[in-house]
């Protein structure tokens, strides 16, 4: 099952084909989800996967996906750019441990973009 997650402009930033691995449009493989956690391959954790929203450590919506319930309202989708040809998975470093879930927000987070995936 393949899913796209969209940002609060409705622009879509990254992608899995697997509900494993996310790439960027550009092939760069950026996270991997792990139950409902969000982890960066070096082993930060970045957020939860919850409702096809994916949250932020304050419970803010940061990505939207076509299977997203609850939350705040959804711009309308812009189309998907062409996938780039995917990269070499890094290693997975050992995971942090993942703070407290907080409560979900109806708000959208600060981290827009591709600024959610880095460190």
């Amino acid at each position: 099952m393949s899913l796209t997650f969209f940002d609060q402009y409705g622009t879509p930033v990254a992608y899995t084909d697997d509900l494993v691995h996310i790439y960027l449009f550009t092939g760069e493989p950026v996270a991997y989800l792990s139950g409902q956690h969000v982890y960066a391959y070096s082993g930060e954790h970045l957020g939860w996967f919850n409702e096809g929203w994916i949250l932020d450590h304050d419970g803010n919506h940061v990505f939207f996906t076509e299977q997203s319930s609850g939350g705040p309202l959804k711009p309308l989708k812009a189309l998907n750019p062409l996938k780039g040809i995917k990269g070499i998975r890094p290693i997975k470093g050992v995971r942090s441990i993942p703070p407290l879930n907080p409560l979900r927000s109806l708000g959208w987070s600060e981290l827009i973009g591709e600024s959610f995936f880095n460190e």
